[in-house]
């Protein structure tokens, strides 16, 4: 886009390029040929566009005619339940919202990658039952065979068949009527 000078030097918005520019450049106003044309512009590197703002606050004191009709509803005990109610309305109508919003998210994630939505939400699941169940310990290593040869192993098979020794020996006793002394 040429400005108006420009455009009155340049038809079609177009200067024509010399090959030395350089040497074109250079040229005293007494060297050049009486035919030449300077054109001097001041360009600006920020566009027409931009704008420097500034903002500030400023505080202003305005009679309301309604506040004391606010103030004298917002304290009746009448308008308090009614006052409740719609802020109950306003809480479920956000939890339902919210609720809206994660199937939302949940479906598009599924929809945008159904293998890996399946893959992550397996593990969710699996890690939600491992929490629910109180899973101690790392099933994968307790497959091996491994696992069950360790020192520790050998002990905690005798104690658990000894506190099961203990209790159908305390369930005998009852049944019989038997009391340790």
């Amino acid at each position: 886009m040429c400005g108006l000078y420009l455009s009155q030097v340049a038809p079609g918005g177009q200067l024509p390029q010399s090959d030395d520019v350089s040497r074109d450049v250079r040229k005293t106003p007494s060297s050049r040929k009486p035919g030449d044309n300077s054109v001097w512009m001041l360009t600006s590197v920020e566009g027409p566009d931009t704008k420097k703002t500034a903002c500030y606050d400023i505080d202003v004191e305005v009679d309301d005619p309604l506040k004391a009709q606010m103030n004298s509803f917002i304290l009746s005990t009448a308008n308090q339940q009614e006052i409740q109610g719609l802020d109950n309305k306003i809480h479920e109508t956000v939890e339902t919202i919210n609720q809206l919003k994660t199937n939302r998210e949940f479906f598009l994630s599924f929809a945008k990658d159904p293998q890996q939505f399946i893959s992550k939400w397996l593990v969710s699941q699996m890690r939600d039952l491992k929490t629910m169940t109180d899973v101690v310990g790392s099933p994968e290593e307790e497959r091996r065979a491994d696992f069950y040869y360790q020192r520790w192993a050998q002990e905690a098979v005798c104690r658990y068949f000894y506190g099961k020794v203990q209790q159908r020996r305390a369930e005998l006793e009852q049944a019989l009527g038997i009391r340790n002394a």
